[in-house]
Protein backbone atom coordinates (compact mmCIF):
# COMPACT_ATOMS: atom_id res chain seq x y z
CA UNK A 1 0.00 0.00 0.00
CA UNK A 2 1.21 3.68 -0.58
CA UNK A 3 2.25 5.84 2.13
CA UNK A 4 3.20 9.07 0.41
CA UNK A 5 0.54 11.15 -1.35
CA UNK A 6 2.18 11.38 -3.97
CA UNK A 7 1.70 7.64 -4.13
CA UNK A 8 -1.75 7.47 -3.49
CA UNK A 9 -2.15 9.72 -6.20
CA UNK A 10 -0.45 8.31 -8.64
CA UNK A 11 -2.55 5.30 -7.97
CA UNK A 12 -5.75 7.56 -8.76
CA UNK A 13 -4.86 8.52 -11.84
CA UNK A 14 -3.14 5.47 -13.14
CA UNK A 15 -6.55 3.76 -13.09
CA UNK A 16 -8.09 6.91 -14.68
CA UNK A 17 -5.34 6.45 -17.53
CA UNK A 18 -5.96 2.42 -17.44
CA UNK A 19 -9.32 2.91 -17.70
CA UNK A 20 -9.16 5.51 -20.71
CA UNK A 21 -6.79 3.00 -22.44
CA UNK A 22 -9.23 -0.03 -22.24
CA UNK A 23 -12.11 1.91 -23.63
CA UNK A 24 -9.94 3.01 -26.78
CA UNK A 25 -8.76 -0.87 -26.98
CA UNK A 26 -12.24 -2.08 -26.88
CA UNK A 27 -13.42 0.41 -29.69
CA UNK A 28 -10.60 -0.84 -31.75
CA UNK A 29 -11.12 -4.30 -31.64
CA UNK A 30 -14.91 -3.94 -32.23
CA UNK A 31 -13.92 -1.55 -35.38
CA UNK A 32 -11.61 -4.64 -36.35
CA UNK A 33 -14.31 -6.98 -35.83
CA UNK A 34 -16.84 -5.06 -37.61
CA UNK A 35 -14.64 -5.36 -40.68
CA UNK A 36 -13.90 -8.70 -40.49
CA UNK A 37 -17.69 -9.45 -40.40
CA UNK A 38 -18.59 -7.57 -43.88
CA UNK A 39 -15.45 -9.92 -45.47
CA UNK A 40 -16.91 -12.43 -44.19
CA UNK A 41 -20.01 -11.50 -45.79
CA UNK A 42 -18.66 -10.66 -48.95
CA UNK A 43 -19.64 -7.27 -49.07
CA UNK A 44 -16.93 -5.55 -50.50
CA UNK A 45 -18.22 -1.85 -50.29
CA UNK A 46 -19.07 -2.43 -46.72
CA UNK A 47 -15.84 -3.58 -46.47
CA UNK A 48 -13.91 -0.59 -47.38
CA UNK A 49 -15.79 1.58 -45.68
CA UNK A 50 -15.38 -0.22 -42.46
CA UNK A 51 -11.62 -0.78 -43.29
CA UNK A 52 -11.65 3.40 -43.12
CA UNK A 53 -12.77 2.92 -39.93
CA UNK A 54 -10.45 0.71 -38.86
CA UNK A 55 -7.68 1.80 -39.82
CA UNK A 56 -8.15 5.42 -38.27
CA UNK A 57 -8.81 3.29 -35.09
CA UNK A 58 -5.38 1.95 -35.34
CA UNK A 59 -4.04 5.05 -35.92
CA UNK A 60 -5.40 7.12 -33.18
CA UNK A 61 -4.67 4.12 -30.44
CA UNK A 62 -1.11 4.19 -32.39
CA UNK A 63 -0.86 7.93 -31.26
CA UNK A 64 -2.30 7.76 -27.62
CA UNK A 65 1.01 5.11 -27.54
CA UNK A 66 -1.53 2.05 -26.38
CA UNK A 67 0.12 0.24 -29.53
CA UNK A 68 3.34 0.28 -30.97
CA UNK A 69 3.43 1.93 -34.02
CA UNK A 70 4.84 -1.48 -35.98
CA UNK A 71 2.19 -3.67 -34.66
CA UNK A 72 -0.24 -0.95 -35.93
CA UNK A 73 1.50 -0.47 -39.15
CA UNK A 74 1.43 -4.83 -39.12
CA UNK A 75 -2.58 -4.61 -38.72
CA UNK A 76 -3.33 -2.34 -40.77
CA UNK A 77 -1.33 -4.53 -43.31
CA UNK A 78 -3.19 -7.56 -42.84
CA UNK A 79 -6.31 -6.21 -42.89
CA UNK A 80 -5.74 -4.29 -46.54
CA UNK A 81 -4.43 -7.93 -47.30
CA UNK A 82 -7.99 -9.41 -46.27
CA UNK A 83 -9.86 -6.87 -48.26
CA UNK A 84 -7.59 -7.41 -51.52
CA UNK A 85 -8.13 -11.41 -51.30
CA UNK A 86 -12.11 -10.60 -51.74
CA UNK A 87 -11.38 -9.59 -54.98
Amino acid sequence: MANSRSAKKRIKVNATKALANKMVKSALKTSIKNFEVSVVAGNKEEATAKLTLAVKAIDMACAKNILHKNKASRDKSRLAAKLNAMA
